[in-house]
């Protein structure tokens, strides 16, 4: 139904004029439409606050999770109530990313470990309790995927020192490389390629023990200083039942993901299936190291 409105004006001079206003078409619904903007002009801005309050929400329960870890050493020292109070606090977290695609853009970059029940990261967290001869510092996995679309490589990075021979913490890296595909919407498949041991720093020490500082360098002992710093040490990963096939490798399910906070949990292929999980946040600055030119990040891994 169509509607015209005609009106009139009446100047103070007496001259009489008529303006005439005929809207085009202007339907019932979309009357009906006005009449409801009206009625309720804050949807929109309900929706917007909403959304803000999502984002407050997931940050409450990111805080929450990370909370619950921050006395565990990285999951060596646990109780039995903190592992369920840190399961419960990853499974909230998770529910706000469920059935989401692995953004690989936000995946790439160096994450820095934070709590995990991984058997391999242990026992190197255990050693290092029990040794004194074996310190273990941070430890990081960094993604390279920026620009690829289903899958890169990951470097899984331990720092770690022998003390008055290396440097405090950072005195040496272990570096275990693997390529990995996307093979579900939040599945990646890991095939791991290569154990680097690499960047050796000595103790201010030991330096002094190979060229002491009053005495002339002589040729040999830079020659050892330099042959300390550039050592590397490269063991390719092989399929022990049969080296012609491919390395082994594992599944990987990441249950969380945003600008600053990946979660993932390390699928076990047995009967009885095992799940790992590690909470890692986005590193906050890069390491000394060359394999560490990119963007700081942290992560979460159990």
């Amino acid at each position: 139904m169509n509607l015209a409105f005609s009106t009139s004006f009446c100047p103070a001079s007496g001259d009489r004029a008529f303006i005439k206003i005929k809207p085009s078409s202007l339907s019932l619904d979309a009357t009906r439409k006005m009449a409801f903007r009206k009625k309720f002009p804050c949807s929109a801005t309900i929706a917007a606050d909403m959304s803000r309050v999502s984002e407050f929400d997931i940050e409450n329960k990111k805080h929450d999770l990370l909370r619950a870890v921050q006395d565990t050493q990285r999951g060596l020292v646990t109780t039995a109530d903190q592992r369920s109070l840190i399961e419960e606090a990853l499974v909230s977290l998770e529910g706000y990313n469920m059935g989401a695609p692995i953004d690989l853009v936000k995946l790439d970059g160096t994450w820095r470990l934070q709590y995990t029940s991984a058997p391999d990261v242990l026992v190197l967290l255990e050693s290092s309790a029990r040794l004194p001869f074996l310190q273990v510092g941070q430890i990081f996995q960094k993604f390279e995927c920026r620009n690829q679309s289903n899958g890169g490589i990951i470097r899984n990075v331990v720092q770690w020192s022998v003390p008055t021979l290396l440097e405090e913490q950072e005195g040496a890296t272990l570096l275990v490389s693997a390529k990995f595909d996307v093979v579900s919407v939040r599945n990646i498949y890991l095939q791991f390629q290569e154990i680097s041991v690499q960047n050796i720093k000595i103790s201010e020490e030991l330096q002094a023990l190979i060229a002491p500082a009053l005495l002339p360098r002589t040729f040999l002992s830079l020659q050892i200083l330099q042959f300390i710093r550039t050592f590397k040490a490269q063991i390719p990963v092989r399929n022990p039942a049969n080296p012609g096939r491919r390395s082994v490798g594992g599944l990987y399910y990441l249950s969380y993901l945003d600008s600053n906070m990946l979660l993932g949990r390390a699928v076990g292929g047995s009967r009885n299936q095992k799940i790992d999980l590690k909470v890692a946040r986005r590193k906050v600055r890069c390491l000394k190291s060359s394999i560490d030119q990119e963007k700081v990040s942290n992560t979460c891994q159990q």
